[in-house]
């Protein structure tokens, strides 16, 4: 996880995550964004002329962040979901 800050934090358990079928480390109580970045994923969704689309405001006002919970097919802000582990996630569609 070489893009966290790892001195003096203190996280929750280690989870695990899958974006477009790739498992991603997490940690509980962290969102699906941070775990997305820190795991050097940049592209959260693509704008309807196919271009790359990524975290902007972090606190859920643009919604630049959208992803797709699979079980449910909801799409919900990255920036505000709590990541769990085992949950998927789908950045195309």
């Amino acid at each position: 996880m070489g893009m966290r800050i790892e001195a003096d934090v203190t996280r929750g358990n280690a989870i695990t995550i899958i974006v477009d079928g790739e498992a991603l480390p997490a940690f509980a109580g962290e969102t699906v964004a941070t775990a997305m970045l820190a795991a050097g994923r940049q592209v959260f969704r693509a704008d309807t002329g196919g271009k790359p689309r990524g975290l902007y405001c972090n606190m859920g006002t643009c919604s630049e962040c959208l992803v797709t919970i699979v079980a449910s097919g909801r799409r919900v802000r990255a920036c505000l979901t709590e990541a769990v582990d085992g949950m998927e996630i789908a950045t195309r569609g």
